[in-house]
């Protein structure tokens, strides 16, 4: 099969990816993304916290990012990264199915898995009314009765934020018990209720979460359920490349402020570095790594014009 050469690819059609994506096409670099067609908010039918686009559908954000980036020469195609490699001048990445790409600079900003607390119905109703941030969902639940699922300790902060937007909140806290006696204080001052039994189920009717069911067989009713998932970096695909991490929720890859890894050929961006980054930062962080990318791309062309030239010279 042939490969095809390019100046950067970047693997990931989320808002990360095409931000890096563009970036990289306006500085006129032969640019591939590699799209798998799951991103991360997939679940979500608006995005808010996002200025100048607040309440679109986030595919309707990407097919705009897709006509943007088309428009500078940058290509999309669909497909799966299932490895890449290291040429020393270059990466190989390879695709599920075999069609294989060659790359001076490679831009990572795809490999993110939310791992949901798992209990009956949950999973279903993720991205409609069990949610993950308040920022991103709590204006339109305010007012109504608000649950949070603790899943771990962390999730106090969580938990004090949802008091924001209704005064009727229920912590289910077993998998973040013991709480702290200081913690405890400060719910109860802020009306919170605490139930430390575990959760076993969700009910639903009519299509909505009506109520929380713990293992003592009570229904606690609720309208909207905050959780927060564990995020995992499904990064098999560069395994061989080891890229450094950091400590904290995902291991995410360690960058500098141009979004550069351990690898001089790799950037990253997105939820990669920030798993709990919103699409603004998702967003920024791409445009800075398909920058870097291509700042990395001009010393090697400097390097490759300065060997050239010595070549020519040295063959006189």
């Amino acid at each position: 099969m042939e490969e095809r050469e390019w100046d950067a690819v970047v693997v990931g059609g989320g808002v990360a990816g095409l931000s890096a994506a563009q970036m990289l096409g306006r500085a006129r670099r032969r640019t591939l993304v590699i799209d798998a067609g799951a991103p991360r908010n997939r679940f979500a039918a608006h995005m808010h916290g996002v200025l100048g686009h607040d309440g679109v559908d986030p595919r309707e954000l990407l097919a705009r990012g897709r006509e943007e980036v088309a428009a500078y020469g940058v290509a999309v195609e669909p497909g799966t990264v299932v490895s890449i490699d290291d040429l020393g001048d270059s990466v190989r990445i390879t695709r599920a199915g075999g069609v294989v790409d060659i790359a001076r600079a490679v831009v990572l900003a795809a490999g993110v898995v939310d791992e949901l607390p798992e209990i009956a119905g949950l999973a279903d109703r993720w991205g409609r009314d069990v949610l993950h941030c308040p920022y991103c969902h709590g204006y339109e639940v305010a007012g109504s009765r608000i649950a949070v699922l603790a899943t771990s300790p962390a999730s106090v902060h969580q938990i004090e934020l949802a008091r924001g937007w209704s005064d009727t909140v229920t912590a289910f806290t077993a998998r973040a018990e013991p709480l702290d006696a200081d913690v405890c204080v400060r719910l109860a001052a802020r009306g919170i209720r605490v139930v430390s039994t575990p959760v076993v189920a969700l009910d639903v009717a009519d299509d909505r979460l009506v109520a929380v069911v713990t293992a003592d067989g009570v229904r606690h009713d609720v309208d909207a359920l905050f959780t927060a998932p564990t995020p995992r970096l499904a990064l098999e695909y560069a395994g061989v490349l080891s890229l450094t991490r950091v400590d904290g929720p995902g291991s995410p890859l360690a960058v500098d402020a141009s979004g550069a890894t351990s690898h001089p050929r790799v950037w990253a961006a997105g939820n990669l570095v920030a798993p709990f980054g919103n699409v603004p930062l998702a967003m920024g962080s791409g445009s800075m790594a398909g920058a870097g990318a291509n700042a990395g791309l001009a010393a090697d062309d400097a390097a490759r014009a300065v060997g050239a030239l010595r070549a020519e010279r040295n063959a006189r």
